[in-house]
């Protein structure tokens, strides 16, 4: 890595952090689950893979911890080596022994946006487009880019989780999200700054993989048939 975090903090991750944290993956379709976390490290968020979180002596960095059993740590290295220093994305400053230390990303995700009835400028879609086109040029593969995922900052947008850019199937969550933000949030919720509570939000990401699955499931279908007529 081209930038090193402090030693300081790297000791104590080694003997603090590690030592005592305990996470695990019971669903792999679900967040991970985090069972204790010593204090002063706070926990910033938390996905399928991995845990994030961070020291209030260190703000500028966050550590991302891959629970035990779950794989993609070795690709995630990789998709920053590849990426590089841009904007939108964060940089790795350090990883072994399952966990990175990444240069710490700060804004709203898009998802909290609309629960918190923010206004989500057309800026902020631009600039995830173009991130997503540089990381294509760095021979990546966007993939799994959701509310979730990406954050406004001072009206600019900013790519989260950058973990599954080496899997080459296609994915169209961007894409939805992106006819979803023209067709709906700008001319009727926009203009209402009404905030999506969040049981709603959970039902529609429900529904919305639901139908994913759904679709899928269809296209094997019809591909089996057609393998079979021929």
């Amino acid at each position: 890595m081209d930038k090193s975090p402090p030693k300081h903090l790297l000791e104590t991750i080694y003997q603090q952090l590690l030592p005592r944290l305990q996470i695990q993956s019971v669903n792999p379709r679900n967040p991970i689950q985090v069972s204790y976390l010593s204090q002063p490290w706070r926990l910033l968020g938390k996905g399928n893979y991995a845990a994030v979180v961070y020291h209030p002596d260190y703000p500028e960095c966050v550590v991302k911890i891959y629970a035990p059993g779950r794989s993609g740590f070795e690709e995630e290295v990789e998709v920053y080596r590849r990426l590089g220093s841009h904007p939108a994305f964060s940089e790795c400053l350090y990883a072994k022994d399952s966990f990175l230390i990444l240069k710490r990303l700060y804004g709203t995700t898009l998802y909290d946006c609309m629960q918190y009835g923010l206004a989500i400028p057309r800026q902020v879609i631009r600039d995830i487009d173009e991130a997503l086109d540089y990381a294509r040029r760095c021979s990546l593969y966007p993939h799994d880019v959701h509310g979730r995922n990406v954050m406004m900052h001072q009206g600019r947008g900013l790519v989260v989780d950058i973990s599954d850019f080496l899997h080459l199937g296609a994915c169209s969550k961007w894409n939805d999200l992106k006819k979803a933000y023209y067709w709906l949030y700008l001319p009727v919720l926009c203009p209402l700054r009404l905030p999506v509570p969040y049981s709603a939000l959970d039902i529609i990401r429900k529904s919305y993989r639901l139908a994913t699955s759904f679709k899928t499931s269809c296209c094997q279908l019809l591909l089996w048939w057609n393998n079979l007529d021929s």
